[in-house]
C-alpha cells in the first residue's frame, strides 16, 4: 500500500521545458542587439541633411533651434518606427523588447535625456532670440558629443558598426566645440547626415535591413 505522504516526481517534460526556458533567457541576455534599423538611419540622415540646409538660412538663433528641434522629432519618430518594424520581422516568438533591446535602450537614453536638459538650459539662458547668441555655436557640438556617447554605450550591446558610428559622432562633437569658428550646421550635417547614411547602409546590408 502506497504511503499517503508520497509525492510523484515532476513530469520529465515539465522539467525539460523549465530548463529550456532558462537556457533561452541566458542566451538572449548574452546576445547582441541586431535590430538597429539600417535603412531607418539612412532615412534620418537624409532628413538631417535637409534640416542642416534649412537651419543655415535662418535669421535668428531661435528659428535655427526650432528647425533642429523639429528634425529631432522627425528623426526620433523615423528611428523608432523602423526599429519596431525590424523587430517585428523576427521569426522567433517573444516580446518585441527583448533583453538585448532593453539593454540597448538603457544605454542610449540617459545621454539623450542629458542633452535635452542641457538644450533647455541653454535655450533659456543663451540669448537665443538675439542674432549674436552663442548657443548655435555650442549646441551642435553638445548634441553630437552626447549622441555619440549614447551610441557608443548602447553599442556595447549591439553590432560592431554601432559603437564605431558613436565614436565618429564624438569626434565631430569635440571638433565642433574646439573649433567654434566653423559653422555648426556643417558638423551636424556630417554627423546626423553623412555618418548615419554611411553606417546605415553598412548595417542594412550586413544585418538584414
Amino acid at each position: 500500500m502506497a504511503s499517503p505522504l508520497r509525492q510523484d516526481p515532476p513530469a520529465l517534460h515539465d522539467r525539460a521545458i523549465q530548463d529550456l526556458s532558462f537556457i533561452r533567457r541566458t542566451m538572449e541576455g548574452a546576445a547582441s542587439f541586431t535590430d538597429v534599423p539600417g535603412w531607418g538611419l539612412v532615412a534620418v540622415g537624409v532628413t538631417a541633411l535637409g534640416a542642416a540646409a534649412l537651419a543655415s538660412q535662418q535669421p535668428t538663433p531661435f528659428r535655427w533651434l526650432m528647425v533642429w528641434l523639429g528634425e529631432a522629432c522627425i528623426g526620433a519618430s523615423l528611428g523608432m518606427l523602423t526599429m519596431l518594424r525590424k523587430m517585428r520581422r523576427r521569426s522567433e516568438p517573444g516580446p518585441v523588447l527583448s533583453i538585448p533591446a532593453r539593454k540597448f535602450l538603457l544605454g542610449f537614453l540617459p545621454a539623450i535625456l542629458a542633452g535635452a536638459v542641457l538644450t533647455v538650459a541653454l535655450a533659456d539662458r543663451g540669448g537665443l532670440a538675439v542674432p549674436l547668441g552663442r548657443a548655435p555655436q555650442v549646441l551642435p557640438g553638445l548634441w553630437l558629443l552626447l549622441y555619440g556617447v549614447g551610441v557608443v554605450t548602447a553599442g556595447a550591446f549591439s553590432v560592431r558598426a554601432v559603437p564605431l558610428m558613436g565614436i565618429g559622432f564624438m569626434l565631430l562633437g569635440a571638433c565642433s566645440l574646439l573649433l567654434p569658428g566653423m559653422a555648426g550646421d556643417l558638423f551636424l550635417a556630417a554627423g546626423f547626415g553623412g555618418l548615419q547614411i554611411a553606417f546605415g547602409v553598412v548595417i542594412a546590408r550586413s544585418h538584414g535591413g
